[in-house]
């Protein structure tokens, strides 16, 4: 399995108790979804390694408490502490409507009701208070916040999102 195949879910954040018991912090919304899972994968030296679980359950809101088969003692727990988890991608939730995930609107088109034709989103900067989508018109870059009053559309079959963005943000990049 590579890390392409598959979404990130989480990081082991720290151990629980003697038995070798993990928290995973999980990156998710919807962190019930993920209560009952039988494998896990673990990235240990920029490899995944499938974990089996032996029992899990959240503790508190976005916690998964979980034991592996095969992690018994606090040696084998520090080895994977501070590691990614991940699951494939056909486990991945399908969302509909205006949700979407980043890694799924990359190469997706943008059209502004009121400007037209943007560019093509190559990524999502993430890193900011707010969310920004990178959009490539013809070599520049324009970014636009991911606020949800600004997406009117999102068409899935023909990669496209249509915006309704404040009028001069756009040009503020083109100028």
């Amino acid at each position: 399995m590579k890390v392409e195949d598959c979404f990130y879910l989480g990081k082991i954040v720290k151990k629980y108790s003697f038995k070798g018991e993990l928290l995973i912090k999980l990156d998710t919304d919807e962190p019930e979804l993920y209560e009952n899972l039988d494998t896990l994968f673990v990235e240990v030296r920029n490899n995944l390694i499938p974990f089996f679980i032996e029992s899990s359950q959240l503790h508190k809101s976005d916690l998964l408490r979980v034991k592996f088969e095969d992690v018994n003692t606090e040696a084998d727990v520090e080895a994977l502490l501070r590691s990614d988890i991940y699951l494939p991608m056909e486990l991945l939730p399908k969302l509909e409507g205006n949700k979407f995930y980043f890694h799924e609107v990359i190469g997706f088109e943008v059209a502004d009701i009121n400007f037209g034709k943007v560019g093509f989103i190559t990524g999502i900067n993430d890193s900011t208070a707010q969310a920004l989508f990178e959009i490539d018109r013809d070599g520049q870059e324009i970014l636009i916040p991911l606020n949800d009053h600004f997406i009117k559309t999102v068409d899935r079959d023909n990669k496209k999102i249509v915006m309704e963005t404040p009028e001069g943000l756009i040009d503020l990049y083109l100028e």
